[in-house]
């Protein structure tokens, strides 16, 4: 089953694990990617997830997190179907860097987008493509 982790995941571990909500939530993410480590899952990695880690100003955060590129059984890459996608999902109010991460998730097939951000997570409740 393939899997995209935003890159809200993929930070959670780093941030301050004094709310139980965070240690939860890294918990879960840790899991995920053991599941991939041990091939029950597979990561979706996206040229979005490049972009955004590029950004990252803590040079070891992006460094242990471009690790993940490397495991990544399927990499998207830029498409107009992917750009015409996250614009139709920014009318939903969805901010554009998540739209394009959504729509890269759908792109590359997940059957699972995972994210910490509650108000994207609310906004695709309904949604049938992820």
């Amino acid at each position: 089953m393939l899997i995209y982790l935003d890159m809200c995941c993929f930070n959670r571990p780093f941030d301050d694990q004094s709310q139980v909500r965070i240690r939860f939530e890294t918990e879960a993410k840790l899991l995920l990617q053991q599941h991939v480590h041990e091939g029950r899952l597979a990561l979706v990695w996206s040229y979005a997830l490049d972009y955004e880690n590029s950004i990252n100003p803590f040079a070891d955060r992006r460094e242990s997190i471009k690790f993940w590129r490397s495991i990544a059984q399927t990499h998207v890459t830029e498409t107009a179907r992917i750009v015409s996608k996250a614009k139709e999902l920014t009318s939903f109010g969805i901010k554009a860097l998540d739209a394009l991460h959504v729509a890269c998730a759908i792109a590359g097939n997940a059957a699972i987008f995972a994210s910490t951000d509650d108000t994207l997570l609310r906004k695709l409740r309904n949604s049938s493509e992820i």
